[in-house]
């Protein structure tokens, strides 16, 4: 359990927290502007992207060919700068946990990616370095996607903070069915290929962005 509340918690040194998964382009496009519209804007992202980051999540940790899962997650990953973001924070993580949890699987994946593996297969990986399993591995991915966007809010638009804990809270049973769904998926070798070509046209925009405030 200790794993899991300190790989969830946004001090842990992985880079999440210099990133807004797409949040900050939605607040420039006006999508986002308030507590209601940023329910949807994670309501939305949780059944794409955090569905396919959790199905990559529980594959790896269940012990899925990292190779292949790469390239899965890179197929299902259009846009070339998210690409890059997920490949920089998977960077990250890997560096972090292999100094939390040093493992085997977690040296090998380095090897096989030194330049970054995508970001959930690392988590996956992490996770059973830190003896978690594959359910934990996708609920921790699906969680984050939409704890970044949510954090990154409140300070891109000065909300409310306990409004925006309320909105996480409200999301709990549909974080919870995504999770399962994810493992479901993972287990059949059926990854889910969900898109967002919304979050994939904001990616690129902020990429070209000269000021702001995320990386991504």
């Amino acid at each position: 359990m200790s794993a899991l509340l300190l790989l969830a918690d946004g001090r842990f040194p992985a880079g999440g927290h210099a990133h807004s998964g797409g949040a900050e382009a939605a607040v420039k496009a006006g999508r986002i502007h308030d507590a209601e519209s940023l329910a949807a804007f994670l309501t939305g992202r949780l059944h794409t992207a955090g569905l396919v980051a959790a199905a990559l999540a529980a594959a790896a940790a269940a012990g899925g060919e990292l190779t292949d899962l790469d390239r899965q997650a890179d197929a299902r990953t259009p846009s070339p700068a998210q690409r890059a973001t997920s490949r920089r924070l998977g960077r990250q993580l890997l560096r972090a946990a292999r100094a939390a949890w040093p493992h085997p699987a977690l040296d090998r994946l380095h090897a096989l990616h030194p330049r970054g593996a995508h970001q959930p297969i690392v988590l996956g990986v992490t996770a059973h370095a830190a003896g978690l399993t594959p359910e934990q591995a996708a609920e921790l991915a699906a969680y984050e996607s939409v704890n970044g966007p949510a954090t990154a809010c409140v300070r891109l638009l000065g909300l409310d903070p306990y409004r925006v804990a309320a909105v996480l809270a409200r999301l709990g049973p549909q974080l919870a069915a995504v999770a399962a769904e994810a493992v479901d998926a993972a287990r059949a070798g059926q990854l889910p290929a969900a898109s967002a070509p919304l979050l994939d046209i904001h990616a690129e925009q902020h990429a070209s962005w000269k000021v702001r405030l995320f990386a991504s």
